[in-house]
């Protein structure tokens, strides 16, 4: 018996370029341009539809970044951002069949725009307070609830520890950590929603391969990357991924 999944020739040629872009972000740009895969897929499959497909491509994707940063955590970051990332993907998972998601989209991307705005304005410089914890909950918890409804995570939290002026590897390695306990999160408010149903999880399977090229590109970047050069790339990522999301959530039609 065959199994259902999706055939579409446009499905997969924006699938496979967001599968290994994620990768690449998910071990060596901490999400910068990884949420940018769900719209991407989104051109051609609805965006629930996309995110559950992802599932076990990121469940893989996190266990080989985690176990390519194993030593390179910062814990006592990562005990602060776990509880407030929970909290969103609670949220969003209670109040995920009452949203709009064009709206969701457009608001964090009009968000990331904001953000990328404020720091080209106002530049942070070297001796630059860190940014209060009282709105690093606010953004992680609102990296949670993004990344439940759209695995758009990245953005939020990105804006709360890039200030932090951590290390390339250790950013990564956090970011790791971080998102693999939020999309391990997932699984059960996913299946209580009815996402992961047997067509989407062979879809899945069917991207799988694409997985480890781009987590083995962004491994070897994240290590021999500049830190100015790792941050602006981020940048652009964000900048990207901002213009994206309000693309759909408030122009395209």
């Amino acid at each position: 018996m065959s199994l259902p999944i999706v055939t579409s020739w446009t499905f997969y040629a924006a699938s496979v370029p967001a599968v290994i872009l994620l990768g690449i972000s998910k071990s060596g740009f901490g999400a910068g341009f990884g949420s940018l895969a769900v719209p991407m897929m989104a051109m051609a499959v609805t965006v629930p539809e996309a995110a559950a497909i992802l599932m076990p491509i990121l469940f893989v994707m996190d266990v080989m970044g985690l176990a390519a940063f194993r030593r390179d955590f910062d814990w006592k970051l990562l005990r602060f951002l776990i509880p407030a990332g929970l909290a969103g993907i609670v949220i969003g998972a209670l109040s995920f069949r009452m949203l709009d998601e064009r709206l969701v989209s457009g608001i964090v991307g009009a968000f990331t725009l904001v953000f990328l705005a404020q720091r080209l304005a106002f530049p942070p410089r070297p001796d630059s307070p860190h940014p209060p914890k009282w709105l690093g909950g606010i953004l992680t918890a609102l990296s949670g609830f993004t990344s439940f409804v759209a695995h758009a995570g990245g953005p939020p939290i990105n804006a709360y520890v890039m200030p932090l002026r951590l290390a390339p590897v250790v950013f990564t390695a956090t970011m790791s950590v971080f998102f693999f306990v939020m999309n391990l999160s997932k699984w059960i408010p996913y299946a209580w929603l009815g996402l992961l149903d047997l067509r989407n999880m062979a879809t899945s399977i069917a991207l799988l391969p694409f997985a480890p090229i781009g987590v083995v590109l962004g491994i070897k970047m994240a290590r021999r990357i500049d830190p100015k050069l790792f941050y602006r790339l981020i940048t652009i990522g964000m900048l990207l991924t901002g213009c994206k999301l309000v693309w759909d959530g408030f122009i395209a039609g």
